[in-house]
């Protein structure tokens, strides 16, 4: 297992963090990790990457134990915090120069994650003129430098445009092919568009642990599609399998077909024939976003 987590227990003063968590992810699992603010996914992450000490329990990752061997673990994950400090000071290549001399890594492996990551044209930039969503690209690059088996990521699309939001997941979903992601996040469509797996912590409790697919209602499937116009529902009505839908807001539509088909490219397809625009096509798993609401609710109240 690339990260085994056994009975782990983390307090700060009165205040219970985790409490008896348990878990192993396999090599080249991406895991989607879900909770609520303050229900223990940073703390979890920082013990896995030596930040923080456990008070029970124990964890390893690539089979290095997180007290006992912290250095190996350290050479063995790449992190990327939620926060992504960066020395703003510094030019993109100059900071990631710098990264390589902490890791001892070879220099040439700063073009290769400058390419990976879309960072050519802004390497010789101060990371200070950087955009809020450049800047994380530099924190995910820092993060592969020294080619880690193991990736962790505390909300790594915060703050990107829905273009750079597009890339990152691909980006994610490539590395995830060779390595094991631990992937942290409150946003569920992040999940779903990037993971295999989800984990949900709620109050420090793990309450979930799932496979994606396993949710996933047999023949049918839930997308949401933004258009460029107003569009009524009687016209949707004509898209074949439509069993439902539900105006969210403005010309974005709710809609649930019953169908193994894909039914995005039908979307694309009703759109051009109407004189509409299909701005946004996002395949869901209703299941997912309705399990998290009822195991949150019900530690909550």
């Amino acid at each position: 297992m690339s990260i085994e987590v056994q009975q782990l227990s983390k307090s700060y003063g009165s205040e219970k963090a985790l409490k008896n968590v348990s878990f192993s992810i396999g090599s080249g699992e991406v895991v989607g990790f879900l909770g609520p603010n303050g229900a223990g996914k940073s703390t979890l992450m920082r013990i896995l990457t030596t930040y923080l000490s456990p008070d029970e329990g124990r964890a390893l990752v690539n089979g290095h134990d997180v007290k006992a061997e912290p250095m190996k673990v350290k050479r063995s994950v790449g992190y990327l915090p939620e926060n992504n400090p960066l020395y703003s000071d510094l030019y993109v290549k100059e900071y990631l120069s710098f990264q390589c001399g902490i890791h001892k890594t070879g220099r040439q492996r700063i073009d290769e994650v400058v390419e990976q990551l879309g960072l050519r044209d802004h390497a010789s930039k101060k990371i200070s003129q950087l955009s809020k969503g450049y800047k994380q690209r530099v924190g995910l690059a820092a993060a592969l430098l020294h080619d880690p088996e193991v990736l962790i990521l505390d909300e790594p699309t915060t703050g990107l445009d829905p273009n750079q939001l597009a890339e990152i997941r691909e980006l994610i979903r490539e590395i995830g092919k060779t390595k094991t992601i631990l992937l942290s996040t409150h946003i569920m469509q992040e999940v779903e568009a990037m993971c295999d797996r989800v984990l949900i912590i709620n109050k420090g409790t793990l309450v979930t642990d799932t496979k994606l697919k396993d949710l996933i209602t047999e023949g049918e499937q839930h997308i949401e599609v933004e258009f460029d116009l107003v569009v009524e529902e009687q016209l949707l009505r004509q898209l074949p399998h439509l069993e439902k839908a539900e105006n969210v807001y403005d010309t974005t539509w709710s809609l649930v077909f019953k169908t193994e088909k894909d039914m995005r490219s039908e979307l694309f397809d009703f759109a051009n024939n109407n004189g509409l625009k299909a701005l946004k096509i996002n395949k869901k798993i209703q299941n997912l976003e309705s399990m998290f609401r009822e195991m949150t609710r019900n530690l909550q109240d």
